[in-house]
């Protein structure tokens, strides 16, 4: 009897050895499905915040393209609202009263319409020179000292486009 459990010691042994040979490699196995899933998973969420940050970019690609399509259709209607200006300015003195009210009329509904896209003129008449805001076409001496270095007469009226300058305004300095 002695023999047998000499014997059977060593099959236990041998089965206990077997069990953990065959669970170190399934440990192993598990270790690198789990490190696989990690990659796996950090690669997805690498993916995802690059698309969002894409999603995002091109969204404010496409306002700021809408917004540069407006400023030059602002733009290009710019003459017009000049145009309309110099008429007024000639109907002034006009006895011709349906011309004057039609002119008004046309560049009143432009002016507002402008105006509801972002559209404001810039004051000048009567400021002092802004190179922000102001481009001088030429000085003139100065009727008065408090009149140096302020805007005498406005050539041509400039605008803004929701805050930012779409054209200078073409002054006369007082020098």
């Amino acid at each position: 009897m002695e023999e047998k459990d000499v014997k059977e010691a060593p099959v236990e042994q041998t089965e206990k050895t077997s069990k953990k040979k065959k669970e170190n490699p399934l440990q192993k196995k598990i270790e690198e499905l789990d490190d696989k899933l990690s990659r796996e998973h950090d690669s997805y969420v690498r993916l995802y915040a690059e698309f969002e940050t894409y999603r995002r970019r091109t969204a404010e690609e496409k306002l700021a393209l809408v917004s540069s399509a407006a400023a030059d259709t602002i733009k290009g209607l710019l003459p017009v609202l000049d145009d309309c200006e110099r008429a007024l300015k000639i109907l002034e003195n006009s006895s011709d009263a349906p011309a004057r009210e039609g002119t008004s009329l046309i560049y009143t509904k432009l002016m507002e319409y402008l105006k509801s896209r972002g559209l404001s003129p810039i004051e000048a008449m009567g400021q002092k020179f802004d190179t922000d805001f102001h481009e001088a076409v030429t000085q003139f001496p100065a009727p008065s000292e408090d009149l140096k270095g302020m805007v005498i007469d406005v050539v041509q009226t400039g605008y803004l486009l929701n805050g930012k300058i779409l054209r200078y305004a073409k002054v006369v300095v007082g020098a």
